[in-house]
């Protein structure tokens, strides 16, 4: 996931990076009763109705998890994780980083440029290169989630 997908979910549901919680259900909601695939049943529509409400449910999810609201909520945990645990593996998959901790916590980082993760293979320690130059300075989400469901 790169940051350009990011840029296309949030013109999708039409929101500014700073969209609330609230915000974001409000608008989710109203976009799904305009497309949802029952008003257009047994239309040329429908096919195309269900792609754009799909479409929606994934830029929702996903805006969700990244919120400020969200972020706030999971900031504890997200600092004893880069404090206290180690790196157990990490790699990068359609433009985003993914690093799996030693505690179980999974985490998804966003517009890490490829010489970063480049660099971060080829430290003496990932975990040393990760604290100075990832955890902070890019945007992350819990994992966690996403991995359990592969």
């Amino acid at each position: 996931m790169n940051t350009k997908k990011i840029a296309e979910y949030r013109a999708l549901l039409n929101v500014s990076k700073t969209a609330t919680l609230k915000e974001l259900k409000t608008i989710y909601r109203n976009s799904m009763k305009e497309c949802h695939p029952d008003k257009f049943v047994g239309s040329d529509a429908n096919e195309q109705a269900e792609a754009q409400s799909t479409a929606i449910i994934e830029a929702y999810h996903f805006l969700v998890s990244i919120a400020p609201e969200t972020q706030e909520k999971v900031k504890p945990a997200y600092e004893n994780t880069i404090k206290n645990a180690g790196i157990l593996d990490f790699y990068m998959e359609n433009g985003a980083l993914y690093i799996s901790f030693t505690d179980g916590s999974n985490f998804e980082y966003f517009g890490v440029p490829k010489n970063t993760y480049i660099k971060m293979i080829n430290a003496e320690s990932p975990a040393r290169f990760a604290r100075r130059h990832i955890y902070n300075n890019f945007l992350y989400r819990s994992a966690s989630k996403l991995l359990a469901e592969v």
